[in-house]
């Protein structure tokens, strides 16, 4: 089984512009997350799939492969999939290029998932253990049947809790990192959004309303992506230090 893992890496971010090169512990936060992909085992290739050639020259430096892309992408799905047309494998790894916790482990347990001939899609959930987290519509809530696939994702509190209710509830994070078979990969490409997608902007609601099923496996480490300069700041200070 060849896995194939690909970063896309967008230059504009809109919360925090040239977050993939910003510096964490003295090298681009795009460097810590290529290193935990690569140095996974199971991993054959990892790929960095950019628009951006500031990203590229950055990739040069450091000695990391990357990929010119189309600058018209609108989500690093579509712009994963422009690489993975180009490369032959049989899975797919999508990892964010603005989560530098993402670890070999967890990693390695997603691609397991395959082993299982019915899985064509597979993700991570973490528990919530901050309350804020939980009311935060940019934290993604998920919830899951008895074998581990996705029931749904939402920016909502899900499952609500009635005021009445006395039962002790567990939320858990969708952290946005996936594995896909190549074909199924290719597939999602010509599926169009979905109202439930409009409406939260989860473009993996697309993929349950289409009818394909998502494994869900849960992390134990912390996942912190970086979406603002306080995530930087935060990652920088608890999880990286000067001799690592």
């Amino acid at each position: 089984m060849k896995v194939i893992a690909i970063i896309p890496a967008r230059y504009a971010s809109t919360r925090l512009h040239g977050k993939v090169i910003l510096p964490i512990n003295g090298k681009p936060l795009i460097y810590h997350v290529y290193k935990n992909v690569a140095d996974t085992v199971q991993i054959n290739d990892t790929i960095v799939a950019t628009d951006s050639d500031i990203v590229i020259k950055e990739c040069e430096k450091l000695k990391i492969k990357s990929m010119l892309t189309s600058s018209e992408h609108k989500s690093g799905t579509s712009r994963i999939i422009e690489i993975a047309k180009k490369v032959e494998a049989d899975i797919i790894i999508n990892v964010q290029g603005d989560e530098p916790l993402i670890y070999s482990e967890i990693l390695s347990s997603l691609i397991k998932t395959f082993e299982d001939e019915t899985v064509n899609i597979a993700t991570i959930k973490t528990l919530i253990k901050d309350d804020a987290m939980i009311k935060d519509e940019n934290a993604v809530k998920i919830v899951c049947d008895k074998n581990d696939f996705a029931l749904y994702f939402s920016r909502a509190t899900i499952p609500h809790k009635r005021s009445d209710i006395d039962i002790n509830v567990e939320y858990y994070k969708h952290i946005g990192v996936y594995a896909y078979r190549r074909d199924t990969l290719l597939e999602i490409e010509n599926m169009k959004a979905s109202e439930y997608e409009n409406i939260e902007m989860l473009e993996q609601l697309r993929w349950l309303y289409n009818g394909l099923r998502i494994k869900v496996i849960k992390a134990d480490k912390d996942l912190h992506g970086v979406d603002t300069k306080e995530d930087l700041e935060y990652i920088s200070k608890h999880h990286f230090h000067e001799d690592s």
